[in-house]
């Protein structure tokens, strides 16, 4: 997702030692302190994810035997224009394990691995998922939002991690399939979808929420230069807009899913448009909203897609 004319990319201490010994005196156990919170540091796997998307899972399969950064968790960043910092490029020395999601949505986390030489174990999310890019089409890259290729990251996360901590593989093992086990009701809730509105058309701005959409048995019929437009950030032309608005006066279909992290003249238009028919909008992101973790936001993502299908 390029950045467009405007955008609203809207993404430990431990206890106190001093009464260790009696015999200790306060630089003593001052030292013993610092001490213990550098074993416990050095204790957990260090992992660097390129998204809070990544991180939140990795943090859901590692539990406390993790010390994940995510470098990108402001939704004012854009993944694809993204300009790597010192702070990044130590962070991402230091990982045993890095997360990135590839089809060229994070190259910056590549660029910085090359740099710093880095050893780690590295899960590629498209890599894992076996997508490719249709015949003459290019590949939708953001597969964050397809729960089967999200399982299966899930298991590259965990066995990445029991590499990186073996003593505490069975854990990483045992938490990814509690997370799997999590994703089911999504892909029901998906099917559900598909049982009642499969076959009814939607209009989205662009690809990010298409793997959700296909799932549910909906058909995208946005002219595909528009969407390919707006992901690029280049400008839409006048007869492509028209088509494009054209599906909400028409009723062509029954919701926009818009992306909300990604505003400009073309999209703003496209959601008025919808608004003035009727047709409802249903906005989603490509990072985690504040205070949300994935289960929960992808849990309401489906819902407002059935929500306002159900109109």
């Amino acid at each position: 997702m390029p950045t467009p004319s405007s955008r609203r990319l809207a993404l430990i201490t431990g206890a106190s030692l001093a009464l260790l010994a009696g015999c200790s005196s306060s630089s003593d156990s001052s030292s013993d302190t610092s001490g213990s919170h550098q074993a416990v540091a050095s204790s957990k796997v260090a992992v660097v994810a390129s998204t809070n998307v990544y991180g939140d899972i990795t943090e859901q399969i590692g539990g406390d035997k993790v010390s994940v950064t995510s470098i990108i968790s402001d939704p004012d960043q854009d993944p694809h224009s993204y300009e790597a910092n010192t702070q990044n490029q130590l962070a991402l020395s230091k990982a045993k394990v890095v997360i990135e999601n590839g089809g060229g949505y994070d190259d910056f986390v590549d660029r910085m691995l090359k740099s710093s030489n880095s050893s780690a174990e590295v899960v590629n999310a498209v890599k894992v998922s076996g997508k490719t890019a249709p015949k003459g089409g290019e590949l939708n890259e953001h597969v964050w939002y397809d729960f089967p290729t999200v399982a299966k990251v899930t298991d590259s996360i965990a066995a990445a991690l029991g590499k990186a901590d073996p003593g505490a593989a069975a854990t990483f093992t045992k938490n990814a399939e509690a997370f799997k086990a999590k994703l089911k009701p999504l892909e029901a809730k998906e099917a559900q979808i598909k049982k009642e509105h499969g076959g009814e058309g939607v209009a989205i701005t662009e690809p990010v929420p298409l793997y959700m959409l296909d799932a549910s048995g909906l058909v995208d019929k946005t002219p595909a230069a528009f969407s390919e437009a707006i992901e690029e950030g280049d400008d839409v032309s006048p007869k492509v807009l028209q088509a494009t608005l054209a599906l909400f006066s028409a009723k062509q279909v029954e919701a926009l899913v818009y992306n909300a992290q990604t505003s400009g003249p073309q999209t703003e238009k496209s959601e008025a448009a919808a608004k003035a028919a009727g047709i409802p909008v249903v906005p989603v992101t490509e990072t985690l909203p504040e205070g949300k973790d994935y289960l929960g936001w992808m849990n309401g993502n489906v819902d407002a897609l059935a929500g306002a299908l159900d109109k």
